[in-house]
Formats: structure tokens, C-alpha cells, sequence
């Protein structure tokens, strides 16, 4: 695994362990020698994730669309910045560079690039494991929801375990380098 994307809140959120959980998941990319795939911003979580992978020696990709490129939002202390023309263009690029993904807690954009990307795996599209990083349970009413619509039919149940689940980046890492994709698509009883 040589990359990760990260999709995480451009805020802090109200709870400390929030910032907390994004320095130690961008120290341990670093110390693992995992590159970091990121939105590009500089503040909230996705700035703190940044910081931390760079201030370890971390090698920090950001992908930010043009309409975003401004200077109050942009992370100027990435090696590595690619600007984008669209939201479209930026979940595609960050999907194709990460070897896996890892979503912090965060808001719409981070539900949304959560569920598109667990909705590619779902179809076949891509083999790369998903883990949210449930930091003081955050995630755990969306995870009651998986399981409620796993339950009603709506998702089958080898595709509600393709979401890998831990609180903290120390567990989940190993989780998503043991992944192995399933076999059966979406489509194919």
C-alpha cells in the first residue's frame, strides 16, 4: 500500500479527539511511508491530517478543483498540489492515486466521496479497501444505518462488510492491508 486517500472535514468539529485522531493518522502514513492523497485544503481535519504527514517526513499529495484554489483555503506547504477543473475530476484523480481510503469524520463531502467510492467497490470498479475511522463514535449512527439497510434488503451482506471500521488508525491500517476484494459484484447472483 503505498497510498492513501483520505477524506475527512474541512472544520475541526466540536471534540478534540477529532484533531487528535487526524495528527496520529497523518503521523502513522508517514512513519509507514504511506503517501497521503488529500482534498488540498488547510484548515479543519484536512489540514491537521496534512501537517502531521509532512511534519514526519510524509509525503502529501493535495487535489484541489479550481473554484477551491483560493488563497485562503489552499495548503501551501504541499510538495505535491494538483489542481483540478471540478469536484467530478478531483474524486477521480484521488481514486485513481490511493491504494485505499479512509475517511476521518467530516461533513456532506466527506459522506459524499465516502459513498461513491464504497459504491465503486460495490459494482466491481475498483479492489481497494475502505475504512472509516470511527473516532469517538462518530460513525457509529451511519453504521447502524448500514446495517438497517443491509437488513432491508438494500445492501447484501458481503457488501456491508467491504466498510472496515476501527477507532483508531493503529488498528485500522493493518485492516486495510489484509483486504481482499469480493468476488461478487452488485449485479451477479
Amino acid at each position: 500500500m503505498k497510498r492513501i486517500a483520505v477524506y475527512c472535514g474541512s472544520n475541526k468539529g466540536v471534540r478534540p479527539e477529532y484533531a487528535a485522531a487526524a495528527r496520529e493518522l497523518g503521523a502513522l502514513l508517514a512513519r509507514e511511508r504511506i503517501e497521503l492523497v488529500y482534498g488540498g485544503g488547510s484548515g479543519g481535519l484536512m489540514g491537521i491530517v496534512a501537517d502531521a504527514a509532512l511534519q514526519h517526513g510524509g509525503h502529501v499529495i493535495g487535489v484541489i478543483p479550481e473554484k477551491l484554489h483560493i488563497r485562503e483555503i489552499i495548503h501551501h506547504g504541499l510538495p505535491d498540489l494538483r489542481i483540478v477543473k471540478d469536484m467530478h475530476e478531483r474524486k477521480a484523480m484521488m481514486a485513481e492515486l490511493a491504494d485505499g481510503f479512509i475517511a476521518l469524520p467530516g461533513g456532506y463531502g466527506t459522506f459524499e466521496e465516502f459513498f461513491e467510492v464504497l459504491a465503486w467497490s460495490q459494482l466491481g470498479w475498483h479492489p481497494k479497501p475502505f475504512g472509516l475511522l470511527d473516532v469517538a463514535g462518530f460513525y457509529a449512527p451511519l453504521l447502524k444505518f448500514l446495517d438497517h439497510t443491509r437488513d432491508e434488503g438494500f445492501i447484501r451482506p458481503q457488501h456491508r462488510e467491504l466498510v472496515l471500521v476501527s477507532d483508531s488508525a493503529e488498528k485500522l491500517l493493518p485492516q486495510l492491508r489484509a483486504f481482499r476484494p469480493q468476488s461478487e459484484v452488485k449485479w451477479i447472483k
